[in-house]
């Protein structure tokens, strides 16, 4: 059985797949970027926990992160599009199903990279906090 912390991330995932977007989870950037945009989710550091006794809990504030990478020569507007598109995808279910206590993106810092031969890529990193409980950190 999966723990609470694998769980998350697989239905955080599985939000980012239901989007036109390539979405990938832990890979490394592949050499081609689709048309329509690549998101890969990289599972991030859960962090110290706060802990409250009786009964024992460990509440975390989870630090995943989405790399959003666009390509083309509208890459502007299709970053724009992409980054709305996750966060209508993240307010539409804040817990994830009821998986965890509440899901916030916070905002990107877009850059331009030069590829050579090629279109530019418009790629951010936007961090998404996952605020979870369980009993046990490894259960």
């Amino acid at each position: 059985m999966p723990i609470p912390r694998e769980t998350i991330l697989a239905a955080l995932h599985a939000r980012l797949s239901a989007l036109p977007a390539t979405a990938l989870r832990g890979e490394v950037l592949p050499e081609r970027v689709p048309a329509e945009g690549l998101l890969i989710l990289r599972d991030g550091e859960p962090g110290e926990p706060e802990v409250t006794l009786s009964p024992l809990r460990y509440h975390y504030q989870h630090r995943a992160e989405i790399e959003a990478v666009v390509q083309g020569a509208d890459r502007d507007a299709a970053f724009d599009a992409l980054t709305a598109s996750i966060g209508a995808a993240l307010a539409a279910d804040r817990t994830l199903g009821g998986l965890c206590d509440w899901v916030e993106a916070e905002a990107p810092r877009p850059v331009d990279l030069p590829v050579e031969g090629a279109a530019s890529l418009k790629a951010a990193v936007i961090p998404v906090v996952l605020h979870y409980s369980t009993a046990d950190p490894l259960g």
